[in-house]
């Protein structure tokens, strides 16, 4: 059983679209069931083994920096700090020197699945892919965005929401990427992980696998996403939950 690597929550966003319900914090502080969304991940790591989160942040960091200091349930907090919007592969890259593992666990700061992080290492390790993504099944939907894998799990396609061809599964927006991918990244450019160099990577050859979970994810990006949440997530940090009902991606 491998290590468990570092893990790195990108939190840099501002989340325009839920300041008429949430004011102006960064969207990963927003409050869901009485508690910062934020804290929600922190505690789901912890919980899987994890022990060193670099925090990718921007958009009032302060508001963050302060709350959870260097030390929060246990694990140790380092901050990475952009100073412009970088987008999601550009706060990679800009974190990247203070990555120590061979590999990385990367979520996004407004989405959370009860996923078996522990089981998503092991299973990087023993397929010896380059990259690897939590996906769940689409059941029809293009309401996130879309993959489709081979019969060994391998990334083939994948495209951005409401791009509907027949997509088996839907992102769940949780990864996994080699130390080396990260320094692939062109440094200082705002660029996207999902639009942008997940499709590089797939047209270059490379070995990104899918990791199937039958469960259900949650994000918190649009008002009504934000609401569902709030009964949804309640008792998260009690046990991974069995998300009931639609998924919210």
């Amino acid at each position: 059983m491998p290590r468990v690597p570092d893990a790195l929550v990108l939190c840099g966003g501002a989340g325009l679209r839920l300041r008429d319900v949430t004011g102006n914090g960064p969207k990963s502080m927003a409050t869901v069931a009485g508690r910062p969304f934020l804290n929600l991940l922190l505690k789901q790591l912890q919980r899987n083994g994890f022990e060193r989160i670099i925090l990718a942040v921007g958009y009032q960091r302060d508001a963050i920096q302060s709350y959870f200091g260097e030390l929060a349930h246990g694990l140790q907090l380092i901050y990475s700090v952009e100073t412009s919007p970088l987008g999601t592969g550009g706060a990679l890259r800009n974190a990247a020197d203070l990555v120590q593992s061979d590999i990385v666990l990367i979520t996004n700061g407004d989405s959370y699945a009860d996923a078996d992080l522990i089981r998503f290492v092991a299973d990087l390790a023993e397929s010896k892919a380059e990259a690897s993504m939590i996906v769940v099944p689409a059941d029809g939907r293009s309401d996130g965005g879309s993959v489709v894998l081979d019969q060994s799990d391998r990334l083939m396609r994948l495209g951005e929401k409401q791009e509907p061809f027949g997509a088996q599964y839907l992102n769940a927006g949780i990864y996994l990427l080699s130390r080396d991918l990260l320094f692939d990244i062109p440094p200082r450019l705002q660029l996207s992980l999902e639009r942008e160099l997940l499709p590089r990577w797939l047209k270059e050859g490379r070995y990104i696998k899918g990791f199937v979970h039958l469960g259900k994810c949650v994000d918190i990006g649009t008002p009504e996403r934000y609401r569902n949440a709030q009964d949804i997530l309640v008792n998260a940090e009690a046990r991974d939950i069995t998300l009931q009902g639609k998924a919210y991606l």
